[in-house]
């Protein structure tokens, strides 16, 4: 009967040592599911945080393109208004030996000249391209010339006026340089 009392007490023991290693399992896991739910809400509130900065700057990019539409909301009319004004510019500059016709295209001078200077006022603004050194940026090269007595990369003519509207290129300016080479002696 001894021996089977110890057997019941081994067996009692292995049991309650199967309980705790069960308890310490359960615990081990119920750590793990904590960190993972933790990491998870740590990475659910990271995407949070980038949803909420990438909303904020949509919502800033979108209200500069709102002020940009309506600063340059003429842009396209002025720009279709240049050939026009261009010619009527050259019609009223155009030199004349007949009197009336001089009259008449002096006060043709005033309806341009109060025609740019509304637009003016707007925003447009002529390049200066004339003697002034080529940048790509604001002149368009339309011919070359070889001229040794001015300077190299010189705007020699303006062919036709370049403008800027509210610091945007709206037309570059055709000119004709001014490229040559003091190698050789010679012109290039």
């Amino acid at each position: 009967m001894e021996d089977q009392l110890k057997k019941d007490d081994v067996v009692l023991e292995t049991d309650h040592v199967e309980t705790v290693d069960h308890k310490k399992e359960r615990k081990n896991k119920t750590k793990e599911q904590l960190e993972k739910l933790e990491n998870e809400i740590k990475d659910l509130k990271d995407k949070l945080l980038r949803n909420a900065a990438e909303l904020d700057n949509f919502k800033k990019r979108m209200n500069q393109e709102r002020i940009n539409d309506r600063k340059f909301a003429s842009k396209t009319l002025i720009g279709d208004l240049l050939g026009p004004l261009d010619q009527f510019d050259r019609v009223v500059n155009m030199p004349t030996d007949n009197e009336l016709l001089k009259n008449f295209l002096i006060g043709f001078k005033m309806i341009n000249d109060s025609m740019y200077q509304v637009l003016n006022q707007d925003g447009l603004k002529e390049i200066e391209a004339l003697n002034k050194p080529f940048d790509p940026k604001y002149h368009y090269a339309v011919e070359k010339t070889h001229d040794a007595n001015k300077p190299d990369g010189i705007n020699i003519e303006v062919i036709q006026k370049g403008y800027l509207y509210k610091d945007q290129l709206l037309r570059p300016a055709m000119v004709k340089i001014n490229e040559w080479s003091e190698n050789n002696g010679e012109d290039k």
